[in-house]
């Protein structure tokens, strides 16, 4: 995911991992993994041999920390720290986690220097960036995103981390849990008469005087999650094939008809561009969800782009929107 501000995605591609043999979760330290070799086939089609699973970890995506730190891996160092901590608050760092640059533009010498056992980051990533990196530790490289298998990508992605680290038992329970949590969600929602009902899920950044709108279709994360809540995703046109998000501007939102609004905004990155820039404009207020006050703002770090534990978040915000 290369950006230095919010608006890039970061969804990782359905992967096989594989591991010669299964350690058992430690019950003494939750960052330790047992020892036993460990084999794991990549995006690229490369094969990640390790010794061990591994214990110092450098993750170079958020998705791919939340994913370390929720199987209980904390990792040593992180790509734009400060942004990690704004926008997720699912899985928190430690104040010990080194940073090691922007995400897409990581110092190599960096990472190097805090002597990992292996970096784990997508192929939004540079083929060179990554070249340098394998030429002092292993690197393990995860397709960014996939449209087309969004939620089950989001669950193998966990899997394959958590098999990298030795902590397979604690992934599988993760995403079990993330499965109640939808299954719950569905039931309120339908608990409350609120199935079937029209949602659309966006954020939206200024540049300039210019506002720019962006639109989770059904192959984004959390436009499928909305539709596996229940709901009804409205904004079913465009949407890239990787992330499933399309671009329209104020103007795009008036063949909008009545329904939920759902948005994300942070105020420590870029501000609410719906409840500030917005709340003055005229064909802004004139919107049917505007009038009819159907525009939630979600809270604050919720990462849109990221592993269960994030999108339990947005489950969980979701459902007390609409039903509310």
């Amino acid at each position: 995911m290369k950006r230095t501000t919010l608006f890039v995605a970061a969804a990782l591609l359905a992967l096989t991992a594989c591991g010669t043999s299964e350690p058992a979760a430690s019950t003494d330290n939750p960052t330790t993994a047992t020892a036993g070799p460990v084999s794991i086939t990549d995006s690229r089609g490369k094969k990640i041999d390790l010794k061990a699973p591994a214990t110092k970890v450098v993750g170079l995506e958020w998705g791919v920390v939340e994913n370390l730190i929720s199987v209980g891996v904390m990792p040593v160092g992180v790509a734009d720290v400060k942004g990690y901590n704004a926008w997720v608050t699912a899985a928190k760092l430690d104040s010990t986690v080194k940073d090691v640059g922007t995400r897409g533009e990581s110092s190599v010498d960096a990472i190097v220097a805090l002597n990992p056992d292996l970096v784990i980051t997508t192929s939004d990533e540079s083929a060179s960036a990554i070249a340098g990196m394998e030429k002092a530790v292993p690197v393990l490289v995860v397709d960014a995103a996939d449209a087309k298998n969004v939620i089950p990508q989001m669950k193998t992605n966990l899997e394959l981390t958590a098999s990298a680290v030795g902590k397979t038992e604690q992934a599988k329970q993760i995403n079990a849990d993330f499965d109640k949590a939808l299954a719950d969600g569905k039931q309120k929602i339908a608990d409350a008469g609120k199935a079937g009902t029209p949602f659309t899920m966006a954020d939206g950044y200024k540049q300039g005087s210019t506002i720019s709108i962006r639109m989770y279709t059904p192959g984004s994360l959390l436009g499928a999650v909305g539709n596996e809540l229940g709901l009804k995703n409205a904004w079913t046109e465009g949407g890239d094939k990787d992330y499933g998000l399309a671009s329209t501007d104020l103007e795009g939102l008036t063949k909008l008809k009545d329904g939920e609004f759902l948005y994300i905004a942070n105020d420590a990155d870029g501000g609410d561009v719906f409840g500030k820039d917005l709340a003055g404009n005229a064909i802004w207020k004139n919107l049917p969800f505007v009038k009819s006050n159907n525009l939630h703002r979600l809270p604050d770090g919720i990462w849109m782009f990221g592993g269960p534990k994030s999108t339990e978040q947005f489950i969980d915000a979701a459902v007390k929107a609409v039903t509310s």
